[in-house]
């Protein structure tokens, strides 16, 4: 029997649930209205091919709407693609692709100036969902994208400017993308790139788009032996980090030691200098399997373009993934973020002679971690025993750094049923604002937004 990497607390749930007026612990801040965003895979069976990988799940968009200090609805529902929807006994809603590339987004859900979209990489269109989650369709920005767009995007909280890099395995170069504050992309460019390599992320400051140009490449030869995911770590291809400048367009290029980046926590410029604070592997996609390649810690890269050298620094050597921080402070100096703790999920999560194809080493555990940079210090707010938790997303409450809450979706064992707990920022370790406790569980996914009213 084939091993497949949704077990456990990835294991896919098999209904759209709609509950309302959900039971709270505690009391909702009356500031947060809006809708608690996380989008996941979440195959449809797991005797699909799609299921045969963890990034290849049918994405599920899971969501809380809070409203005047109630928690008014939770919906998941999965994103319809042509496929899903005919499965579904539904009419697709458009024809619309890139590239033939029709994928229903399994990577983040965000807010773009008044839409829903549910994104990923690599080539495929984001789709737009409506309010209440339900799909709207394929979206290209009203003929804005030149091609597909990305899971990541980065916000200017000055310009009102939302950038995105793409990338497509038949492209020979990433593409910049720019949207205006009303969701119109107002500028591309493309950036040259040998080898198609994947980038998940990237990083944002005032002066530059920052890209990594890292060692995990589209190859060939898996893909003729029928790898699901066919990238796979290429030791031929030279890590790099380009620094775009967001006036001129000139790209700037400073060799950096070997290693793959999914997600950066932040950057901002330092004088003529780049900070990047980043999680990073010394490797992955060994031989295109996610289960080699080492364990991610957080760290800060400082580039310099003129002198065009590069240095490194351990902030944590913990294992620690999906790091958030106080995005109004994007690109510009800070002080707090936050990550998830990860656990070796060969070690802990399956027996010895279970099947490893395609399983990552790495899940998140029961523990948050709230980082003072400035400090130099870490908080660890651990949930109960057995309990998992994902990605925490950071909402502002006052004007400073900080002064806010910490959002995310707790597996509860005890309930067999998921939790949304609304930490204080200032207060991590204390007792949550409020839980907030859903029906149903919540699988293990990727990425989330609150998304205000």
């Amino acid at each position: 029997m084939t091993s497949h990497p949704y077990r456990d607390g990835f294991a896919p749930v098999t209904e759209e649930i709609t509950a309302y007026d959900l039971e709270v612990t505690g009391r909702i801040p009356a500031e947060l209205n809006g809708r608690y965003l996380r989008n996941g895979p979440n195959p449809l069976s797991l005797d699909d091919p799609s299921a045969s990988h963890l990034f290849l799940g049918e994405g599920m968009i899971h969501g809380v709407r809070l409203r005047d200090g109630r928690a008014e609805w939770y919906r998941n529902r999965w994103v319809r693609n042509a496929a899903v929807a005919r499965r579904l006994g539904e009419e697709p809603r458009s024809t619309l692709t890139h590239e033939g590339m029709d994928f229903a987004p399994n990577t983040h859900v965000l807010g773009i100036a008044g839409r829903t979209l549910a994104t990923v990489e690599a080539g495929a269109l984001p789709y737009e969902m409506s309010y209440e989650l339900d799909t709207i369709g394929p979206c290209d920005f009203d003929g804005g994208l030149p091609g597909g767009f990305a899971a990541h995007t980065h916000l200017d909280p000055a310009t009102g400017e939302l950038h995105a890099m793409a990338y497509f395995f038949g492209w020979d170069h990433h593409q910049h993308i720019v949207l205006d504050d009303k969701g119109t992309v107002v500028r591309t460019r493309d950036i040259p790139i040998a080898d198609a390599p994947m980038l998940h992320d990237f990083a944002l400051t005032e002066k530059y788009v920052v890209i990594y140009d890292l060692p995990v490449t589209f190859s060939m030869a898996h893909a003729e032996q029928g790898a699901s995911l066919p990238y796979a770590w290429n030791p031929g291809h030279a890590s790099r980090v380009g620094l775009l400048s967001r006036a001129t367009g000139e790209v700037s290029w400073v060799e950096v030691p070997p290693c793959w980046v999914f997600h950066t926590l932040n950057a901002y410029d330092d004088g003529d200098q780049v900070v990047v604070d980043l999680v990073r592997y010394p490797q992955r996609f060994v031989d295109a399997r996610l289960d080699l390649g080492g364990t991610p810690t957080l760290d800060r890269w400082r580039v310099d373009p003129v002198a065009g050298t590069f240095t490194e620094t351990r902030l944590d050597d913990r294992a620690q993934e999906f790091p958030r921080m106080d995005e109004r402070l994007t690109g510009r100096p800070y002080r707090y973020g936050y990550t998830a703790a990860a656990r070796d999920l060969i070690d802990v999560v399956y027996p010895d002679d279970t099947e490893l194809e395609d399983l990552p080493d790495e899940a998140f555990d029961n523990t948050l971690i709230k980082h003072d940079l400035a400090a130099g210090t870490q908080q660890a707010r651990q949930f109960g025993r057995g309990a998992y938790v994902g990605e925490p997303v950071f909402v502002p409450s006052g004007d400073a750094e900080d002064d806010g809450y910490v959002l995310t979706f707790v597996n509860n064992p005890d309930r067999g049923a998921a939790d949304l707990v609304i930490l204080p920022a200032q207060d991590f370790t204390g007792d949550p604002v409020a839980t907030v406790h859903l029906p149903v569980r919540v699988p293990l996914g990727f990425h989330g937004s609150w998304v205000a009213d």
